[in-house]
């Protein structure tokens, strides 16, 4: 006999995920984040697991997804468009390892293929005599949404198959997704014309391609990647490897990061790699999907109702979460702005816990009406501070008020005001202390000169005492000066003095001018520019309309730069800095050694950190990239290589060692 409290809330989680599959699938308005509707999910199926005569026929475990809208013709997969089962950790991942073994009786290691897990939307295309005739959604499963026309407008979706032997029928299916940058940029041109901003690069592509108008679909940056089949006449691959092989001669787009692994180990380092290309790729995947690689296996191994054995999706740690918002604080930067912060009540986030994020300015609080005592989703991308996605209104506390920009400055008292034309409000103390140490701790951050120990807890306690003013005040800083400090002995005081000179000699000059914090002159805007200029005195030098001739820097740059610039203060300390760091020419503007060769890395290097090998590869206008194939030139294999090591001799790219990739850079 089930308990009733055991039957409540089986009830309860049946109708909450069918709620959220609704708002999710259908009306492209997700309320939680994926990692809350995992864990939703798991819950009903261990309760049903647990208590079969829990079952019923309309549960969500029944069945694959959510219902299609009913805007659209229905359209029935002849084979179901089955959901993968998830794999939250490596025990996980290892356990699926360990079925897909015993289903076969084999103790050997299976041939596996590993691809990114792209967080898009899933569809199918029917081409008959290599023509594009049907195309659809995924639906639920076995029943999804006739989109063909809105498919057509996909740019990287071929309306006729290539290649020598076309099937007389072939169903392949896919992702449909948006390029970050392209998100971003739909969303900066949604919110000009006074449209709402779409959440994410998911609901932007699924309310792309779900338009009753496919003109408006046509309009959107929809990409695609292909990696699987339905029907296939007149012969098919035996295999997932080559059977990617196979879409990518017929014409359609494979994503290059597939990798063929012999057995669940190399598949978890493999893992291990992608979390760490993550953020530097230019679409959003979040996890790894593992496959038995042949298909003669897969039939042994079977399938599930509602999903294969045969595969199972490895998923990163969850970039977003639900939290409380305890208080909304105020952050002054480094050219005065003010910057409303969340302080939250501390969530796991992408594997690290978080207790702050963004709110970027007064317009985006209101438009967002975020409160102190909301609960709220908020989101993190690499290692940036998160932001909050949207607020919960139906958990909001009654007492709440909106919040408003102070009409202090937090840190010095002084008048703020706000700019006409500008978003940001800003402190009018150019005194501010606020701005003295947040200068100082950019010009010293990853990103820029990547000063290791120069922390804001170190800057904030160099400044309040008087030993720093400006950047080029490190340079004079002494082992005593440290020793004076909370916290610094005499190892941690050589520490940070190495590092400073480390800095030296061993820094790309984009680096040293983005680290000045010029206005509007980010990481990609400093690169362009000191591909063309090489020196501070170049830049003042330059007019406006010979900046506004590099492809990618827009006047609002090149006017700050100049304005940057003719403050004699700022050149002085530009060209101090030149003096002390000397720079690296970047690629483009002195040396090009090394133009059209691509280098992976892998191990620890002893004379370059990851980082300053890069730079040094670019320098000498080389390209690093994270995965080995057959058009890379030279792995460089450090101390504890990886498996990329292995994917080089496999592929006969050349090793260098240590020693042989110094000589090459320096020769």
């Amino acid at each position: 006999m089930v308990d009733e409290k055991l039957k409540a809330e089986a009830a309860r989680l049946r109708d909450d995920i069918e709620r959220h599959n609704r708002l999710y699938y259908v009306l492209d308005a997700p309320e939680i984040s994926d990692a809350e509707y995992d864990a939703l999910f798991r819950r009903l199926q261990e309760l049903e697991e647990s208590y079969p005569e829990l079952v019923t026929p309309d549960s969500p475990t029944q069945r694959v997804g959510a219902a299609p809208s009913d805007q659209f013709a229905s359209v029935r997969h002849v084979y179901p468009m089955l959901s993968l089962g998830n794999a939250m950790d490596e025990d996980e991942a290892v356990a699926f390892d360990a079925r897909v073994k015993r289903f076969l009786g084999t103790g050997e290691s299976i041939t596996y293929v590993a691809e990114p897990k792209l967080d898009g939307l899933s569809v199918e295309l029917i081409y008959e005599d290599g023509v594009l005739v049907l195309g659809s959604t995924r639906g639920d499963g076995i029943t999804g949404e006739e989109v063909t026309a809105n498919l057509r407008t996909v740019r990287s979706i071929p309306l006729k198959l290539a290649g020598g032997l076309i099937p007389p029928l072939l169903e392949v299916r896919g992702e449909i997704f948006i390029n970050k940058a392209d998100f971003d940029l739909l969303n900066r041109q949604r919110e000009k014309g006074g449209e709402e901003p779409f959440a994410n690069p998911r609901n932007a592509a699924a309310g792309s391609l779900r338009q009753l108008d496919p003109a408006v679909t046509a309009a959107r940056p929809l990409n695609s990647f292909f990696y699987a089949v339905g029907r296939v006449e007149g012969g098919a691959p035996r295999s997932q490897w080559e059977l990617l092989d196979y879409m990518a001669g017929l014409g359609f787009k494979v994503n290059p990061l597939k990798r063929i692994c012999e057995g669940i180990g190399p598949a978890l380092d493999y893992y291990r790699d992608l979390l760490q290309m993550r953020e530097g790729l230019p679409y959003e995947i979040d996890g790894m999907v593992i496959k038995v690689d042949r298909f003669d296996l897969r039939e042994t191994v079977g399938s599930t109702s509602r999903s294969p054995r045969w595969a199972v999706a490895y998923k990163f740690p969850p970039q977003q979460a639900r939290t409380v918002v305890e208080m909304i604080g105020v952050q002054v930067g480094r050219t005065g702005k003010l910057t409303p912060v969340a302080h939250l009540t501390p969530v796991r986030v992408g594997g690290v816990t978080v207790s702050r994020a963004t709110l970027h300015n007064q317009d985006e609080v209101t438009r967002k009406d975020v409160r102190a005592g909301d609960t709220v989703i908020v989101q993190r991308a690499g290692d940036v501070i998160p932001e909050v996605v949207q607020v919960i209104r139906e958990k909001r506390p009654k007492s709440t008020v909106p919040w408003v920009m102070p009409e202090q400055c937090p840190v010095c008292s002084a008048h703020v005001v706000r700019v006409e034309g500008e978003a940001a409000h800003r402190c009018t103390n150019i005194a501010c202390p606020a701005q003295v140490k947040e200068r100082i701790f950019h010009f010293a951050s990853r990103g820029a000169m990547d000063i290791e120990g120069l922390g804001m807890r170190t800057v904030s306690q160099l400044v309040e005492r008087g030993k720093v003013a400006v950047p080029s005040d490190l340079d004079s800083l002494t082992k005593e000066d440290l020793l004076d400090l909370d916290l610094y002995a005499d190892k941690s005081a050589e520490n940070l003095l190495k590092a400073i000179a480390g800095a030296k000699r061993s820094r790309t000059a984009d680096r040293l001018l983005f680290g000045l914090g010029i206005p509007m002159v980010g990481r990609v805007g400093a690169k362009l520019l000191m591909g063309r200029f090489q020196t501070p005195a170049d830049l003042v030098n330059a007019s406006e309309e010979e900046m506004l001739r590099i492809h990618g820097v827009g006047p609002e740059i090149a006017s700050q730069v100049r304005s940057f610039f003719q403050e004699s203060g700022n050149l002085a300390e530009a060209e101090k800095l030149w003096n002390i760091f000397q720079p690296l020419p970047v690629s483009g503007s002195e040396r090009d050694d090394l133009a059209g060769k691509i280098f992976v890395l892998t191990g620890t290097l002893d004379n370059y950190s990851r980082d300053e090998a890069k730079e040094r590869i670019e320098a000498l206008g080389g390209k690093v990239t994270g995965s080995v194939s057959r058009k890379t030139d030279y792995v460089v294999a450090g101390a504890d290589p990886g498996s990329k090591l292995e994917k080089a001799r496999e592929l006969g790219v050349k090793v260098l060692t240590e020693k042989e990739f110094l000589k090459l850079i320096e020769k």
